[in-house]
């Protein structure tokens, strides 16, 4: 018997029990769109956080006061946290060989007031440069100068977000004096918006302000809260790391069994951190989707078993009049692929259909690759020939003459 008939006696059979058929297929279904879905879900987050990591920085380097860990893990005191100061920041500047920016960073909480409106917000002092390790850009005014910093100016560069808190009417706010714990700042430049980030920040509730500002003025401290420069290239962040690590043991009059008074993260570090996590949670969820595929499976061998013994007296025909048992096998286990592949089909369009509802409705980011289709095509004819062997060797071993006798 030839494999056309073989498909054709398949299809028929298939068609003759359309009910018992989609219930067979509605655990591969089911599987299958899961696993695409939750896919597109883990992948699209993936390729967001990489994106948002890229528009940070991706060769941005965060120098921190303080060991990662004090003695036995125990937590830092205050003056471990006030190891950075401007001779660090000045030093860093001048000898380093792979850094294209740096920026010191204080920084205040408080209110911000403009007249009746109030927000309640945070001041980073920086430098010009942190513009450039941001990838931050001003879109109206400008930004403040160097003779700004200088002169300890009361004046800062604010975002999107505290221009719609602190000017709801749409006015304009250069030139105007905004209050910050009854600290008037004039307000020179507003920022590009840049939205939310992916671990859901606002990155648009912004106050720049030249760092002396912050640190004479709102703090009264002679120590940095941090540094943030931007390698040259993200290829040489490493090299870059290792010479501001270099530069700063010296200042500290470090020996070398000391350990660094400091930290220092890069947002690569950052990046492979992320993107190990969302990996890991994205097979887990796939993993979890595809005990689907194994339910579904389970029932493609339950119905085609009971298949098999409601047509047993069918197959002993068969046999009698010439078929082979590699015929019935073959028979069979078409029928099976079938139905897998048929629900597999189903499965991958409900699986992108739900995959774009999840980003219509619940605003995630998705990404629907060519590989988990193809997969999700394999596994399904995989399941199908697994599944199905069994039920169908059973036919196939079946004895002619007891199988007409069959009631």
């Amino acid at each position: 018997m030839n494999g056309t008939n073989l498909f054709k006696i398949a299809l028929k059979a298939i068609a003759n029990n359309k009910t018992r058929s989609f219930l067979t297929m509605l655990g591969i279904i089911i599987g299958v769109a899961s696993v695409i879905a939750m896919l597109a879900i883990g992948q699209g987050s993936k390729q967001s956080i990489q994106k948002q990591i890229a528009e940070m920085g991706s060769n941005m380097i965060m120098i921190h006061p303080g060991a990662d860990k004090g003695p036995g893990g125990a937590r830092q005191s205050a003056d471990d946290m006030e190891t950075l100061t401007l001779t660090d920041y000045q030093n860093i500047v001048n000898q380093n060989k792979y850094l294209a920016a740096v920026s010191p960073n204080v920084s205040s909480s408080g209110q911000l007031i403009m007249g009746n409106n109030n927000y309640q917000s945070s001041v980073s002092g920086v430098s010009i440069d942190y513009l450039t390790i941001r990838q931050l850009s001003v879109e109206s005014g400008e930004m403040f100068t160097q003779a700004d910093i200088k002169a300890a100016a009361k004046v800062c560069v604010i975002g999107k977000t505290i221009v719609d808190n602190l000017f709801p009417n749409g006015g304009d706010p250069i030139g105007q004096v905004i209050r910050f714990n009854k600290i008037p700042l004039r307000v020179v430049g507003v920022l590009k918006s840049k939205g939310y980030n992916s671990m859901g920040m606002d990155q648009d509730d912004i106050v720049l302000a030249p760092y002396t500002t912050v640190m004479k003025r709102m703090l009264a401290q002679t120590y940095l809260q941090g540094i943030y420069a931007s390698a040259l290239t993200e290829d040489i962040t490493d090299l870059a790391i290792s010479d501001i690590t270099s530069i700063l043991r010296t200042d500290h009059k470090l020996k070398a069994s000391d350990d660094d008074d400091f930290s220092i993260r890069s947002q690569e570090e950052l990046s492979s951190m992320m993107n190990s996590t969302t990996g890991m949670m994205t097979t887990l969820l796939a993993c979890i989707a595809g005990i689907s595929l194994i339910v579904g499976g389970i029932g493609i061998m339950n119905i085609m078993y009971v298949s098999v013994t409601e047509r047993t007296r069918e197959i002993g025909l068969r046999m009698s009049v010439g078929a082979r048992g590699i015929d019935i096998l073959s028979q069979f286990l078409i029928e099976s692929i079938l139905i897998s592949i048929t629900g597999g089909v189903i499965g991958v369009i409900m699986g992108v259909g739900a995959s774009f509802a999840v980003k219509a409705f619940a605003h995630w980011p998705i990404s629907i690759e060519a590989w988990t289709v193809v997969l999700s095509f394999v596994v399904c004819t995989i399941t199908g020939v697994f599944f199905g062997w069994y039920p169908a060797k059973k036919a196939a071993n079946l004895d002619p003459i007891e199988a007409i006798r069959y009631e």
